[in-house]
């Protein structure tokens, strides 16, 4: 049911010779297979996930290979599966979203680091960076400065990227470092090509396995006393060897311009965006020609410090462009200057902004202050002109709309089974009075928005019962907890679920149950409905419900004693169900399982079974709703309770009322959300459902004829 990669996968089989055409996230993956990985395994997020998507929808191809691929419940689970290249010639990637992913490996990543790795260990890294993020605002290069891992930060250009990909394996077994490659959304998702080569069997593999294990050496082990030695061998021994790699391989790239007596060092994935800015001054082309000299930062981390010196000799100022904070880069660059007695001007963060995205225009407005003080000959009217513009323009836009844009934050999808509980919640609050709710990661938090509003703290993927902890003494009402099944597989179970039993927690823990981890783009987990019980629903038009009971039964068996399941679209049943879990007796952790599959995965199920039938010109019933317009009052008391994008409002029809009237645009999917709210929270019985019958029975038209006929009497 998920989203098929049949001809992502065909390029995966592409041989020598042949052109590779398509995303940069995708070259990374064929790139895998030509460096020759053994294992791959990772946790699904933004950018990334069509690597891991990918390998695991090409299982068939990837087992003639010998490549064994695994979808891991969490990112430490992933990072944990590199230790196969710490004592075997394996090489092994793994994946996941950001500096987030890589807080929950990281226990994994600095036991992995000491020992060091004998295959090559690569770290595939989406980086979400800026206002747009959906992450905290951290950085990967403090990890890999904190552990003394490889950090690669490619020039987002297809080949350059495949490059980096072999050679990132290669750099990994020549200084025994484990590697990561911190890839932006734009370089994730930039279009080119490249020329292929041959994929690579690993060996050993899964088709070629090893007879015996690895003698036992405890020097390969994270375990003192020999960990101060793994310390002593990343200074002496891994960082040189890495930086002799770098400079004789030529990682990094010198970029030569005729302005020589100034330059710029540059993360390699911020070569297009400085280029582009650069072009406003005329000062590089469409093609990457440039006028100033440029050291470009492949590999971010360690630093080459010939490389870097001999770059700023003899130059009368060098900007450093690194994005994020601390500046980490720029502090060592300045440091390894200092230390060989060289005293060439450095800027970075004193003309560049200390947080935030480095746009192209961010990135033009630090360079026009360093042209301005060691360019004095370059006309900078054209670029400042061009900042004033758009600062102009953006100013403009409120200016001709009078007053400022409504904000429009993210919110569920039409139809999502979540939506309903958070009504329910609301219903529930004011009868039993305000909850202290702890939030989580995943579709659930959009209720932090507007019309619900509900949670106080997101502190990490199914950590939310862990989180109210704290909270739930000090309360004199109990807390609620939220967490989604994906969030409860990735993390709650244990540090949730198990604590708050073990310490006799008296709290609410409310799971949302829709069958997929869904906020990461619909990936199948350990509780999704089997497939015969999805095409069975398919084939009867209906959601899937209490197909898989893998959350109750694991909760049951580690001693939950109160555990109800409720509907997520039954809403009065839910408030109901909230209240009693809020006002029992029973002083033990409490368990709300919300099931409703996930609305996307549904609508993908039945699309094409509704597509089929139509086709054949079978009979389809497609349930609408809407409002009365004659009935509505303009109370809209509907909105606020639902929030659904396709519930909105009207001008009234009758000219002697002036409140615009509620109504369901085209767009809604049938749910029946609005007319379970009407009813559970006693609203105005305006709305009513319908249903709209293609390709009918005989009698159905014949039955409908007779309605008209009376309709008609009716209206005369």
């Amino acid at each position: 049911m998920e989203v098929q990669f049949t001809k992502e996968i065909a390029q995966l089989r592409q041989g020598a010779g042949e052109m590779f055409h398509g995303e940069g996230i995708l070259a990374i993956t064929k790139g895998l297979l030509q460096a020759g990985v053994a294992y791959v395994g990772g946790y699904q997020g933004a950018p990334v996930s069509h690597l891991l998507d990918v390998m695991v929808q090409a299982r068939p191809y990837l087992d003639e290979l010998g490549v064994h691929v695994q979808a891991c419940s969490n990112e430490a689970s992933a990072a944990a599966m590199l230790g196969a290249s710490i004592h075997y010639p394996l090489r092994g990637a793994v994946t996941w979203k950001s500096v987030v992913g890589t807080n929950v490996a990281s226990d994994a990543l600095s036991n992995l680091a000491s020992p060091g790795v004998r295959g090559g260990a690569l770290i595939i890294v989406g980086d979400d960076y800026g206002e747009g993020a959906s992450v905290i605002q951290e950085r990967t290069q403090a990890f890999a400065l904190k552990s003394s891992m490889l950090l690669l930060d490619p020039r987002p250009d297809l080949p350059l990227m495949v490059r980096m990909v072999e050679q990132g394996f290669a750099l990994s077994e020549a200084s025994n470092m484990p590697a990561i490659l911190q890839l932006r959304i734009r370089a994730c998702h930039v279009r080119g090509s490249f020329e292929c080569k041959d994929n690579i069997a690993p060996t050993p593999s899964m088709r070629t396995p090893m007879e015996e294990p690895a003698a036992f050496d405890y020097a390969r082990l994270a375990h003192p006393p020999v960990t101060f030695g793994h310390e002593k061998l990343k200074g002496e021994q891994r960082i040189p060897a890495a930086r002799r790699f770098i400079a004789e391989h030529g990682l990094n790239e010198i970029i030569d311009g005729k302005h020589d007596d100034v330059g710029l060092i540059v993360q390699g994935g911020l070569y297009n965006a400085l280029i582009r800015a650069q072009q406003q001054f005329g000062l590089a082309d469409a093609f990457g020609a440039t006028d100033i000299p440029l050291l470009v930062l492949n590999v971010t981390f360690p630093l080459v410090p010939e490389q870097v010196a001999e770059f700023c000799i003899g130059k009368r100022a060098v900007l450093v462009l690194e994005e994020g904070q601390p500046e980490f880069i720029e502090q060592e660059i300045a440091t390894l200057l200092r230390r060989r007695d060289i005293q060439t001007p450095l800027h970075g963060k004193d003309l560049l902004p200390l947080a935030g995205e480095y746009s192209v225009e961010v990135i033009a407005g630090g360079l026009l202050e360093f042209v301005r003080r060691h360019l004095t000959h370059v006309d900078t009217e054209p670029v400042q002109a061009w900042l004033a513009g758009n600062r102009e323009r953006r100013a403009a836009v409120p200016k001709a709309l009078e007053r400022p844009l409504p904000a429009r934050p993210p919110g569920f999808c039409i139809g999502c089974p979540e939506r309903p509980v958070f009504s329910a919640l609301k219903l529930a609050q004011r009868e039993i009075g305000s909850l202290h709710i702890a939030a989580d990661i995943g579709c659930h938090a959009f209720a932090t928005f507007e019309p619900f509003s509900q949670g106080h703290s997101i502190l990490g993927y199914g950590m939310s019962l862990a989180s109210a902890a704290g909270v739930a003494p000090m309360m004199q009402r109990r807390t609620l907890a939220i967490m989604g099944d994906g969030g409860f597989w990735h993390n709650g179970l244990l540090t949730g679920v198990q604590s708050s039993l073990f310490n006799k927690v008296d709290a609410v823990l409310l799971i949302f149950k829709n069958g997929y981890t869904s906020a990461t783009g619909t990936q199948e987990i350990i509780s999704t409905p089997a497939d015969d019980a999805r095409a069975a629903a398919a084939d009867k038009l209906q959601s899937l419900t209490h197909t898989n009971q893998t959350i109750e039964a694991t909760l049951q068996g580690l001693g939950v004693q109160w555990l109800r399941t409720v509907h997520t679209y039954r809403v009065a049943e839910m408030r109901k169900t909230l209240i009693e879990a809020f006002t029992t007796d029973y002083a033990g952790l409490k368990i709300i399982v919300a099931e409703g599959e996930c609305q996307l995965e549904r609508q993908r199920r039945i699309k094409p079974w509704l597509a089929s039938l139509l086709q054949r010109g079978k009979r389809v019933v497609r349930v609408k709703y809407g409002g009365d317009e004659d009935v509505c009052n303009g109370d809209h008391a509907c909105i606020r309770l639902s929030g659904c994008p396709t519930l909105t409002i009207k001008d009234n029809p009758d000219p002697l009322k002036v409140d615009p009237v509620a109504t369901v645009i085209d767009g809604c999917v049938g749910c029946g959300l609005c007319g379970e709210n009407a009813h559970a929270a006693t609203l105005c019985p305006s709305f009513y459902r319908a249903e709209v019958i293609t390709n009918p029975k005989w009698h159905e038209r014949v039955l409908d004829g007779v309605r008209g006929v009376f309709v008609r009497m009716l209206q005369a």
